[in-house]
């Protein structure tokens, strides 16, 4: 099976050995998560993902991991029962069909040298096909180490790395699963599509203010953006205001091309636009009125979570969910949003 290296990877450790281990950031986050559960008692993972062959060397790829639903340790004993392991596994095929089973895990408050006879046990009963993989994970601390079992021992691997890629089967499992899991808002993954937004929304935010060269640059700017959005919602409803209205938009770009101040130009010209904005957004809003019933009634199939529909805000979806805007700033912590007007079109918000 042919597979590309993944373009955006974080190197963590030293990763010159045999196989190369790639660990997708939903995945990565999801363990980190579970490292306060496990501080009370060992928590074990099933590692889902491909085991390849990656320019001439071996690689692992981990998409997925599931929780098994309880691991007992007695001394250096580890007691996972085949119900539990069975379990376990049905899970990792009902929500990851595409992967297959490339390894196992315990995130545990202790060392994992003085389980090597336990791990191994257990590696060559569930898991021993050549290159599968044992993770251990420190609950209290930022520490864990990959291994390979290879040439029938578990051999340490110097390092790994996180790769990021659109992982929807890791996100499912994570918000099907975060209350049994003991997750808390703070500590739910931020959606990656909403982080990417935001960050190319800061980054145009602060190239424009380092190259407005006078306060009416800018807010003709701000202006433009405004009209921009309205036409953009609204073009198979009002051909004509909008065609007025970008007879005045090019007129006041050519305005600015040719560095024309004089005041009366400036003042008619975003007066027009204005007004153009001003008549699409009220034909707008008509519109809008008339789908609300029917967008009600297809917005709320999940109570775990909530799509956000065009022209919503925080507050405006708090006091619809909730009745009032007291739950703004608890969807943001459920999100990890620290700019809660950041919010974008499908966007889905774990609700508190």
């Amino acid at each position: 099976m042919e597979r590309q290296l993944p373009k955006n990877v974080r190197q963590i450790g030293n990763v010159s050995d045999n196989p190369k281990i790639y660990v997708e950031d939903y995945v990565d986050t999801y363990l980190n998560q579970l490292r306060e559960k496990a501080r009370e008692q060992p928590v074990g993972v099933i590692l889902t993902g491909e085991l390849l062959k990656l320019e001439d060397e071996n690689a692992v790829f981990v998409s997925g991991a599931v929780q098994m639903k309880e691991v007992k340790t007695n001394g250096n004993d580890i007691e996972i029962t085949d119900e539990i392991m069975k379990e376990a596994k049905e899970e990792a095929a009902r929500f990851f069909p595409e992967c297959r089973i490339v390894g196992w895990g315990i995130i545990e408050d202790g060392s994992p040298m003085s389980r090597n006879r336990e791990i191994k046990r257990i590696q060559e009963k569930e898991f021993a096909e050549e290159w599968n993989l044992f993770l251990w994970k420190n609950a209290r601390e930022q520490e864990e180490v990959f291994y390979a079992y290879k040439f029938g021992e578990i051999m340490q691997m110097g390092g790994h790395y996180i790769y990021y890629e659109k992982n929807p089967e890791m996100q499912n499992y994570m918000i099907n699963t975060r209350r049994e899991n003991g997750v808390t808002p703070s500590e739910v993954v931020e959606d990656r599509a909403a982080k990417d937004f935001r960050s190319a929304v800061r980054e145009k935010m602060e190239y424009k203010e380092q190259h407005q060269s006078s306060k009416f640059a800018y807010i003709t700017s701000a202006l433009l953006v405004l009209i921009v959005l309205v036409i953009g919602i609204t073009t198979v409803n009002n051909f004509d205001k909008m065609k007025s209205v970008q007879t005045s938009l090019e007129n006041l770009s050519k305005s600015m091309e040719n560095g024309q101040t004089e005041e009366d130009t400036k003042t008619t010209t975003a007066a027009e636009a204005k007004e153009g904005a001003k008549e699409v957004s009220g034909t707008v809003k008509k519109s809008e009125e008339a789908k609300v019933s029917k967008e009600e009634e297809s917005q709320l199939i999940d109570k775990d979570y909530y799509v956000v529909q065009k022209g919503e805000t925080l507050a405006g979806i708090s006091k619809k969910l909730y009745g009032d805007t007291s739950h703004v700033k608890a969807i943001c912590k459920m999100n990890g949003l620290s700019d809660g007007n950041l919010i974008y079109i499908g966007q889905k918000l774990l609700l508190p």
